[in-house]
C-alpha cells in the first residue's frame, strides 16, 4: 500500500467538431481542455476514509471496519463490469443515502464508493484515506467534469493500491503511466461515468485519460497523433439546457425534411475529417495557414449547427462579439446555450485577447483563456502546481 501523498489530475474535454451528428453515425473529435480536476490522496491509519468535494459542498468520511463488514460481494470484486441498477441501490444503502439519492451530489459520492470498495476491496484490509477533490472546470456545462473526476479516483485509488506503479520520478513535474495503465485507469474511470450517467459514450473518460485529440464514431474510439495545444476562449453562456431534448429535436427536424438534414450531417462529417487531416498535418509543423482552415471550418460547423436547431440567442452573440473582434467561435456540446469556443491564432496580440475576454464578460458570460489538446491523467510533484491549486488542496 502505498504510504506518501499522491497528486494527480485530468483535463475536462470539449468537442470540437460533430456534435449532434455523431448521434447519426458520423464522426466526432473530442479534444482534452486544459482546464483540470485534481485529486490529492493521503494515506493515514486513522481507520477512516473520507472524501472532500468542495467545488459541490460534499464532505464525508466512513469508519473503514465499518465498511468491511458490509457484504461487497455484489461488486464482483477486481473486474471492472457495468455497475448494474441493483448494485447501485445497495451502494445508496452502504453510502446511507436515501432511495431517491440521485442528486449530482449523491451521484459523486457513490461513484467514489464504487471505485473505492471495488479497487481496494482486494487487499487484505480496506485502506484508511483522505481524498480531497478539486476542479477548474464547472459542472454541469458539458466540459466532462464528472469524468475528470472519475479517472482522478481510479487512477489515485489504482497507484495507491499499487494496482498499477507510480510513474512519478525525483525532480520531474508531471509524469504519465504506461498505455496498458491509462488503459486499466480508463476501464474503471468508464465503470464509475456508469455510476453517474447510466449509458455514458465512454468519450469523455476516453479524453480525460488520454489527453490530445480522440475521434469517436459508432462506439470506436481512436487517439489522433497529437497536435500542439491550440489555444482558444472557453465562454460558458450559462444557459442551461437538456442534451436529450436537443438530441430529439435534431432527430426530429431529420424525420420531417430527410433530405435536407441528412446533406447537413453529412457535411459535418466532412468537416470533422478536414479538420482531423489538419490537424494531422499540424502535428509535424504548424503554419498559419493551418489555423485559418480552422477558423472557417468553425463558421461553417456553427452554421451548421443552427441549421440543425440547436443553436441559441446568446450564442450567436458570442460568436459575434468574438467575430468584431476578428476571431472565430462554435458552440461546443449539446448546444442550446451551453459553452462556446474560440480559436486564438498565435499570431493574436494579447491585448486584443483580453479586449475579447472583457467583451464576453460584459455579456455576463463566464470566460477562461486556456488551451485544448492537453496531456491526459498525470501524476504530479507538488512543488509543480500553482498556488492556487496547492491552497485549495489544502494548503500544500
Amino acid at each position: 500500500m502505498l504510504s506518501e501523498v499522491l497528486l494527480v489530475s485530468a483535463p475536462g474535454k470539449v468537442i470540437l467538431h460533430g456534435e449532434h451528428a455523431v448521434v447519426h453515425g458520423k464522426v466526432a473529435l473530442a479534444v482534452a481542455l486544459n482546464l483540470r480536476t485534481f485529486l490529492r490522496l493521503q494515506p493515514h491509519s486513522s481507520g477512516k476514509v473520507c472524501l472532500n468535494l468542495p467545488n459541490i459542498g460534499v464532505k464525508r468520511a466512513w469508519d473503514v471496519a465499518r465498511l468491511q463488514l458490509q457484504d461487497t460481494s455484489f461488486l464482483e470484486q477486481g473486474d471492472a463490469t457495468a455497475p448494474t441498477a441493483e448494485q447501485v441501490e445497495r451502494l445508496k444503502e452502504v453510502a446511507g443515502f436515501p432511495e431517491d439519492g440521485a442528486n449530482p451530489e449523491h451521484l459523486a459520492v457513490l461513484a467514489f464508493l464504487y471505485l473505492y470498495l471495488s479497487i481496494c476491496g482486494k487487499q487484505r484490509a480496506l485502506p484508511s484515506l483522505d481524498i480531497m477533490v478539486w476542479s477548474q472546470l464547472p459542472t454541469g456545462a458539458g466540459l466532462g467534469s464528472s469524468a475528470a473526476y472519475c479517472v482522478c479516483v481510479a487512477a489515485a485509488l489504482l497507484t495507491a493500491c499499487e494496482e498499477i506503479p507510480n510513474p512519478q520520478k525525483d525532480g520531474v513535474s508531471a509524469s504519465r503511466w504506461t498505455v496498458e495503465d491509462l488503459e486499466l485507469i480508463n476501464k474503471w474511470a468508464f465503470q464509475g461515468e456508469r455510476v453517474i450517467h447510466g449509458n455514458p459514450s465512454g468519450v469523455d473518460n476516453a479524453v480525460s485519460t488520454w489527453g490530445g485529440v480522440i475521434r469517436f464514431q459508432q462506439g470506436k474510439i481512436s487517439s489522433l497523433k497529437r497536435p500542439p495545444a491550440l489555444k482558444i476562449l472557453l465562454t460558458n453562456t450559462k444557459v442551461p439546457r437538456s442534451t436529450k431534448a436537443l438530441v430529439a429535436s435534431v432527430r426530429s427536424r431529420l424525420l420531417k425534411f430527410p433530405e435536407i438534414v441528412t446533406p447537413l450531417l453529412a457535411s459535418i462529417n466532412a468537416i470533422s475529417l478536414e479538420c482531423e487531416r489538419m490537424l494531422g498535418e499540424m502535428a509535424a509543423s504548424p503554419a498559419l495557414e493551418h489555423y485559418l482552415v480552422l477558423e472557417e471550418l468553425i463558421d461553417m460547423n456553427q452554421h451548421h449547427l443552427n441549421a440543425l436547431g440547436v443553436g441559441h440567442a446568446l450564442l450567436d452573440q458570442l460568436c459575434q462579439v468574438t467575430m468584431a473582434h476578428g476571431l472565430h467561435s462554435k458552440l461546443t456540446g449539446a448546444g442550446g446555450g451551453g459553452c462556446g469556443i474560440t480559436l486564438l491564432r498565435p499570431d493574436l496580440e494579447q491585448p486584443e485577447v483580453e479586449a475579447t475576454k472583457q467583451a464576453l464578460t460584459d455579456c455576463g458570460f463566464d470566460c477562461w483563456e486556456t488551451s485544448i489538446g492537453a496531456p491526459g491523467i498525470s501524476v504530479h510533484s507538488a512543488a509543480s502546481l500553482d498556488a492556487p491549486v496547492r491552497q485549495a488542496l489544502v494548503g500544500l
